[in-house]
């Protein structure tokens, strides 16, 4: 039996094209923002471990720190959103962004880098959920198409944090100072995002409510087995990304003695194959399913992270393009499989996700950066070689689209 299922009814759907794809570029356009503003902060961490004297250890608390706030609030964010929706809490969130990115170009201290690392994830937590919400509106039930547009602008957004990078290096921690601007252009374009939020808001709620009822219940159990196994898929995809995006450079630096410059290029090459694959997983899991693409996305990219320890650097280079394509295919499917799987919780489910996803991603870098410093950079991507074969444990997954066809 295909796993292809007809789009949802949603509110969205009643919405001009034109309308909702303005919407949909908007919120792409915001992520890219929002997350070029977080990837300045490990794209910066060489300037960064030399002006502080800092230790790899601390250079993976400062991460942590960030991740971790945001993986903390953004479920609270989306379980209080889906009662109480905030239209304008996109704007507000980026506004905190803003306040962390401010401080933190004027930083004299460890302390208070930590305390800036902080209110940029507080800042995410708060858009993650209710971005997240507004893409499924704006979706005309192509709820994967929808969110991976929206994430795509993240990953982009991530992957000019190397070339910022190059900025900040060569004008020194002051010149964060100029991507403020970005948060700026953020708050002015949510704002708009905000107010058409707010005049769609009552007709998507009634049709969401209209439409969940007409869903079929999963157990208790299977709806914890499956949120389980997702969690697991997010804890291999993020620790292994986390130690590519956060100590590739050192690791290029350390075994093949290339420049800083370089290193940071090479990063840039693997962050763009992520935005460029994260694009694919959405369209594709609304054709052949959420769960083969899971698969694919997750267990797919062992045979390549098992040789990427073992070759030169132009082959590592290409494996990472490969690596970074197949990996961020995930995120998407994983986060419209679990909507399907609990209709009706939006929010809740975006905040559980994207923070789980901030919380491995911090919890990642803090515990590599430990390793490294007890063994080696060497040892830390020959152990996470091994992590995308967590992804055997999709096979357990419910089929929740095949049950929904019926």
């Amino acid at each position: 039996m295909s796993s292809r299922t007809a789009p949802e009814p949603t509110a969205a759907s009643a919405v001009a094209g034109k309308a909702v794809m303005n919407v949909l570029w908007a919120l792409s356009l915001s992520h890219l923002l929002n997350d070029t503003i977080q990837a300045v902060i490990p794209a910066i961490y060489p300037v960064l471990k030399d002006s502080f004297q800092l230790s790899y250890t601390q250079i993976g608390l400062i991460t942590f720190v960030f991740q971790i706030t945001g993986s903390l609030l953004q479920p609270f964010v989306g379980l209080y959103t889906d009662k109480h929706p905030q239209p304008y809490s996109l704007a507000v969130g980026m506004g905190v962004t803003l306040v962390g990115i401010v401080l933190m170009s004027q930083a004299w201290s460890y302390a208070v880098l930590i305390f800036a690392a902080a209110l940029v994830g507080a800042g995410s937590a708060i858009f993650h959920p209710e971005a997240s919400r507004v893409a499924r509106m704006a979706s005309g039930g192509r709820h994967g198409f929808a969110q991976s547009l929206f994430q795509v602008g993240g990953n982009f957004g991530s992957s000019l944090g190397p070339v910022a990078a190059l900025i900040v290096a060569s004008r020194g921690q002051s010149s964060l100072l100029w991507f403020s601007a970005l948060a700026v252009m953020g708050i002015a374009l949510l704002s708009r995002v905000g107010g058409w939020y707010r005049a769609k808001l009552e007709h998507y709620q009634a049709a969401t409510k209209t439409h969940a009822a007409t869903l079929p219940r999963y157990s208790r159990k299977h709806v914890l087995l499956a949120v389980a196994i997702l969690v697991a898929l997010i804890f291999s995809k993020y620790f292994y990304l986390v130690s590519l995006s956060n100590y590739y450079t050192f690791y290029l630096i350390e075994r093949f003695g290339v420049t800083v410059q370089t290193a940071q290029v090479c990063l840039f090459v693997f962050l763009f194959a992520v935005a460029a694959g994260t694009i694919i997983g959405g369209p594709v899991g609304d054709r052949i399913g959420r769960k083969r693409v899971i698969w694919i996305s997750i267990l797919g990219v062992a045979p390549f992270s098992l040789t990427l320890p073992h070759v030169g650097l132009p082959a590592m280079i290409v494996l990472t393009v490969f690596i970074g394509i197949i990996m961020a295919s995930a995120f998407s499917a994983i986060l419209v499989y679990a909507q399907e799987l609990l209709p009706g919780r939006v929010g809740l489910i975006a905040g559980l996700f994207f923070g789980f996803a901030f919380g491995a991603g911090g919890l990642g870098s803090a515990l590599l950066g430990w390793l490294a410093d007890h063994t080696s950079i060497y040892f830390v991507f020959d152990v996470c070689a091994w992590l995308p074969l967590i992804g055997l444990l999709t096979g357990f997954l419910p089929e929740v689209e095949a049950r929904r066809k019926v």
